[in-house]
Parts: C-alpha cells; structure tokens; sequence
C-alpha cells in the first residue's frame, strides 16, 4: 500500500514549503462530496497526527489517514503544465469514473 508523488510534483512541493517557510509534507484524504461522490483533499502539514499513515517520495513526506488509503492506494500525485494551465494531477488506479467537470471521483 502506498501514495507517491512524481518527481515534477515531489520539486513543486519542496520549493512550496521552502517559500512557507515551515511544514513536514502534505496530507492527501478523500471527502464525501460531487456528484460522483468523492473529492481529493490536499493541504499542508505542520503537525503529524498520531494515527497518520506516511510515505515518502524524492524527498516529500505525504500523510494519509487509514481510511483515505482504501481509496488513494496506488495512486502517484503528478504536477503537469498544459499550456497555461498548470496543477495537480491525481493518477488514481482505484477511480471507476470520474464527474464531468473532473472535481469529484467514484471508486
């Protein structure tokens, strides 16, 4: 069982916290939310909660709860720029389908 980042995401993250000047990593989870039924949840880490599950890639530590993990197991978070656009891409093996305007997923 694992996250990842790609090396790409793994730089943007490192250069994000340098700027913030704090944080051990980031915390990817899940939520109930869209219409497909679930949302991915990305934010900043400057605590680690006891019941915190942790992995590593190039560098960045990435937090999940357990029950996250059921639904992001395998998934390796990239970071693309497609003309102007530019962000996160979540490349989720458990995702069935995913809503219309890409904000939500089904597993």
């Amino acid at each position: 069982m694992a996250i990842t980042l790609s090396e790409r995401a793994a730089d943007h993250i490192r250069n994000f916290l340098t700027r913030r000047g704090k944080g051990l990593g980031i915390r990817l989870g899940v939520k109930t939310s869209g219409c497909s039924g679930m949302a991915y949840k990305l934010e900043f880490v400057d605590v680690a909660h006891d019941d915190d599950l942790t992995f590593e890639s190039f560098g960045v530590t990435v937090f999940t709860d357990a029950k996250s993990l059921a639904y992001l197991d395998g998934t390796e978070l990239d970071y693309a720029k497609e003309g102007l656009n530019e962000g996160f891409k979540f490349n989720n093996p458990n995702v069935k389908n995913e809503c219309g305007c890409g904000e939500s997923f089904h597993v």
